[in-house]
């Protein structure tokens, strides 16, 4: 009997973990302006390092949280005014088997600063995946700043 009981409160706490990864992902989406959005958080390896999560603009910050993740904190934080676009591209058939692909990979450079310490190479390049519609809502975003010094040049 007590084999059982352990496997119940073993079922019962994924459940109650699995509950807790939907409910996380609800209150952010009912907040509003959120969008699905892959992250390629390491370069090393081609094709690899995506991370599945959502996104929510906030001003000038997109606020990128991590889909299976506890944290109510983002894991990333992009601002409108520290990045500058390189270009866009199709996942590679690497990439397929996690980014869908019909959808579109966004390259931004985040520019290094004098009085910050160098980031690591992986923290100058960002490459963020999503889908046509969403890229257009994106780009929308990242050229309506503010008058004032551009990021577009």
């Amino acid at each position: 009997m007590g084999i059982l009981k352990a496997i119940a409160v073993g079922l019962i706490v994924v459940f109650l973990l699995l509950a807790t990864l939907f409910l996380r992902r609800e209150w952010f989406a009912r907040r509003g302006g959120t969008v699905e959005i892959y992250m390629r958080l390491g370069m090393m390896v081609e094709g690899r390092g995506w991370a599945p999560g959502f996104a929510r603009f906030a001003g000038d910050e997109l606020r990128w949280y991590r889909m299976f993740s506890f944290s109510p904190r983002p894991r990333r934080i992009l601002r409108r005014r520290d990045l500058s676009l390189v270009g866009r591209r199709t996942p590679s058939s690497a990439e397929q088997v996690l980014v869908p692909a019909e959808w579109v990979v966004v390259r931004l450079l985040r520019p290094t600063r004098a009085v910050q310490p160098d980031p690591l190479p992986d923290d100058k390049l960002v490459e963020i995946a999503m889908s046509p519609t969403v890229v257009t809502g994106f780009l929308s975003w990242y050229e309506s700043a503010p008058p004032g010094p551009s990021h577009l040049t």
